[in-house]
């Protein structure tokens, strides 16, 4: 009869059959390492890569125009890994466009159309009181790692959720990307079907994240057929109509001001004289 088998401690098990040469065996643990292993050095290059994810999806102004040169230099000088492939694809287009191009585009793109709108909560709430909280509480992670956005856009706004997980780090701070991937993969989906090639930021960003499981293919699918939740609180889709207003200016009519709880008794047509 065969030898009892020692018993196995599963903390230091290897997961990968030993027939497995050494060096796939390295590349498979290194793939699936979670962000948290990172070495300080693999934690950099994650940063710059959502560095660069955050200003590629941000309106292309005077500003972010003028620095494609740069831009384009710092994608060219990345590790190779599939992000950078994918940068790399997008500078190509970025840095030949007019700049009146690169904006017509933008807005297209991203304020056009809802399915691939840069607010996240919108995908996971839709047009339903949940995606206020959803801010409120996204504003408050913000705070609570010490990082205040300057106002300008709402916090799900997704250039600025990538510049607080760049900021933060992979624990705390990409949990909203996390969160929201199903989002991701839908902007992702709207993209490619217009062939645009802010795709390929998009897809640099998700090589970043976790593979999408069965469940989240499944809630994308279903997205793509039915759109998010809808509920008439005056958000609107795109997330803002101005300077943080919810809602048009001129929407919401206060109420008149409540009668006093006490109202004084009429006078009497009684008249009385002095005592």
């Amino acid at each position: 009869m065969p030898a009892n088998p020692q018993p196995v401690n599963p903390r230091t098990a290897n997961p990968l059959p030993a027939t497995i040469p050494a060096l796939v065996r390295t590349r498979v643990r290194a793939a699936v390492r979670r962000p948290g292993r990172l070495t300080p050095e693999e934690a950099a290059a994650r940063s710059l890569l959502l560095r660069l994810c955050s200003l590629f999806l941000q309106y292309p102004d005077t500003e972010l125009a003028t620095a494609r040169p740069v831009l384009t230099s710092t994608v060219e000088a990345l590790p190779p890994s599939p992000a950078a492939e994918e940068l790399a694809a997008f500078t190509s287009w970025f840095a030949e466009q007019q700049p009146e191009a690169l904006e017509r585009h933008y807005v297209e793109m991203f304020d056009l159309r809802r399915k691939s709108s840069l607010y996240l909560t919108y995908y996971l709430h839709g047009d339903t009181r949940r995606r206020g909280m959803a801010l409120l509480t996204l504003n408050q992670r913000y705070r609570a790692a010490g990082w205040n956005t300057d106002g300008g856009e709402l916090p799900d706004h997704l250039p600025v959720v990538l510049e607080f997980a760049a900021l933060t780090g992979s624990a705390g701070g990409e949990a909203p990307l996390r969160q929201h991937r199903r989002g991701l993969e839908l902007i992702h989906r709207a993209l490619t079907d217009a062939d645009s090639p802010y795709r390929h930021v998009v897809a640099a960003l998700l090589t970043l994240l976790p593979p999408a499981t069965e469940a989240d293919r499944t809630a994308v699918a279903q997205l793509v057929a039915e759109g998010p939740p809808n509920e008439e609180v005056g958000l609107d889709p795109y997330g803002t109509y101005g300077e943080g207003e919810f809602a048009p200016p001129g929407t919401f009519v206060p109420p008149a001001a409540a009668l006093p709880t006490r109202v004084p008794p009429a006078p009497t047509s009684r008249t009385e004289g002095p005592r």
